[in-house]
């Protein structure tokens, strides 16, 4: 009978240290999923950092080539304008010129 609860305090005592195994590789497996995530959470974090960057130099971008085009655009039209007003005012002058003259040529007759 004494070796039979021997036996049974031997089987108590490889349960207790099969518990305590188990419990240690269970917090091992927690703490190592914790800090994965957080890992992953920090990556993540960075990631949308990075983009956010991205995103506003890409927006500065193009910002900054659609004033250039609308700037490029603008000096052209002002340009064809100042040649047409210039093309008009000669022709202007060119008739009032001409009416001058006549205005002349009619006082001498």
């Amino acid at each position: 009978m004494l070796e039979n609860q021997e036996h049974y305090l031997q089987s108590l005592k490889k349960i207790k240290e099969v518990e305590e195994k188990a419990e240690k590789e269970i917090e091992d497996c927690r703490k190592k999923i914790e800090s994965e995530i957080n890992k992953l959470q920090s990556d993540l974090e960075s990631a949308i950092t990075s983009a956010k960057q991205q995103g506003e130099e890409l927006v500065d971008s193009s910002i900054e080539t659609a004033r250039k085009n609308a700037t490029s655009k603008t000096t052209t039209l002002i340009e064809d304008a100042k040649a047409k007003s210039e093309n008009i005012i000669s022709e202007i002058h060119a008739q009032d010129n001409k009416k001058i003259l006549e205005i002349l040529l009619k006082g001498v007759e």
